[in-house]
């Protein structure tokens, strides 16, 4: 068995640094950058966790360190998703995010330490599902930082060569009293009613539960003027629900963060940090065709005793800080330890990569396991 050490060097690439309010500043990276509240915070946090005094990166399990040739691996600071929310946002601003995508890739392909192992010890993150899609082939090699792998190829991503990350969350957390007596909803949902990929699963399930008397489901999005209502409901509903489209969806958790138990109507979806995170113990998992039955999600969660929501709260106050960026061991330092244990694949990759003799492949060649392909969760 391979014993992994408990820190790994760490080396920095300071490349695209793209903020709104930015302001020249003295400090290490040049500008005091202001990131907007965004779903998509955690490639901000990150970035600014690795320009801290490494006295204040307590219990990190990384080191960060200025001589390249000190490294064992090589994170890219580049904040792919909010290229990507400027570029759609702000139309005619002159602003190109595929300008920046072939600028940063090839930027990175004339670097000696990205050619030394063909990237495969570099970090990126690609939160939003559509980050670096221009280049994503030519940077598909790299240790990717993803929330899911919904439109990676599966030679493009894997849970064995990637991480997963959670979305920041938008709502603040419940600091109540456990149980359901602050709980008054059964089950509450405010979000896009027409999803991406399932909005013929979400438009049908707000018909059948738009009229139930003790649920509150709502379409719209989670803009500063919704987002009260959001932490209202959330706060006093004993279920949240999540439908179809987003995988994972972004409100997960502010929902988990918000102690609602989260029904998750799904087939098929990542999620961050399973190897210490067990769902199955605050989260209520069903398949659309189930949940699509007339009165089969309400008779479900009405079955639920308060004994039990007691327990799934509980589960979820014991692993909230995993979901919080800010949690001085919460999301970052997970994230860098999830990263550390790819080492040993990222070597092994790199030495057999330099001896095998190449050749053209059709198709991918590696085991199920290699696949960002997931299997149906089904209901309990």
């Amino acid at each position: 068995m391979y014993d992994l050490p408990t820190n790994f060097t760490y080396g920095v690439i300071e490349l695209h640094r793209i903020a709104r309010g930015g302001e020249k500043s003295d400090d290490v990276t040049g500008f005091k950058l202001k990131y907007p509240g965004h779903q998509h915070m955690g490639e901000w946090y990150l970035f600014s966790d690795l320009t801290k005094p490494e006295i204040e990166r307590v219990g990190s399990p990384i080191v960060r360190v200025l001589d390249p040739g000190e490294a064992d691996l090589f994170y890219v600071s580049a904040f792919s998703s909010l290229s990507l929310v400027v570029n759609s946002g702000r139309p005619g601003s002159g602003y190109s995010d595929e300008f920046m995508q072939e600028s940063l890739v090839s930027w990175l392909e004339s670097q000696e330490w990205w050619l030394r192992n063909n990237g495969r010890d570099h970090v990126i993150v690609a939160g939003d599902r559509n980050a670096l899609k221009r280049v994503m082939d030519r940077v598909k090699n790299a240790v990717l930082l993803v929330a899911d792998f919904g439109r990676l190829r599966v030679d493009q991503g894997s849970l064995v060569k990637d991480v997963i990350i959670p979305y920041a969350h938008r709502v603040e957390g419940y600091e109540g009293e456990l149980g359901v007596k602050e709980r008054n909803s059964l089950l509450f949902f405010m979000g896009n009613r027409f999803r991406k990929d399932g909005g013929r699963v979400g438009d049908l399930l707000f018909k059948l539960l738009e009229n139930e008397d003790d649920v509150v489901i709502k379409d719209g999005t989670l803009s500063k003027e919704n987002r009260r209502e959001v932490k209202q409901g959330m706060h006093t509903s004993k279920f949240c629900l999540h439908l179809a489209g987003d995988t994972p969806p972004c409100r997960l958790y502010d929902s988990i963060v918000s102690l609602c138990v989260p029904v998750i109507v799904s087939g098929s979806m990542e999620l961050p940090f399973e190897d210490v995170i067990d769902y199955r113990k605050f989260c209520i998992f069903s398949r659309s065709d189930a949940a699509l039955k007339p009165g089969y999600v309400v008779q479900k969660l009405r079955k639920v005793k308060p004994e039990k929501i007691l327990k799934y709260q509980k589960a979820m106050k014991e692993v909230r800080r995993y979901f919080d960026y800010t949690h001085p061991n919460g999301s970052v330092n997970e994230i860098w330890r999830q990263v550390t244990q790819k080492m040993p694949l990222i070597k092994l990759m790199i030495n057999r990569e330099k001896r095998i003799i190449k050749r053209e492949v059709i198709d991918p060649q590696c085991s199920c396991l290699c696949s960002n392909q997931t299997g149906i969760i089904h209901g309990r």
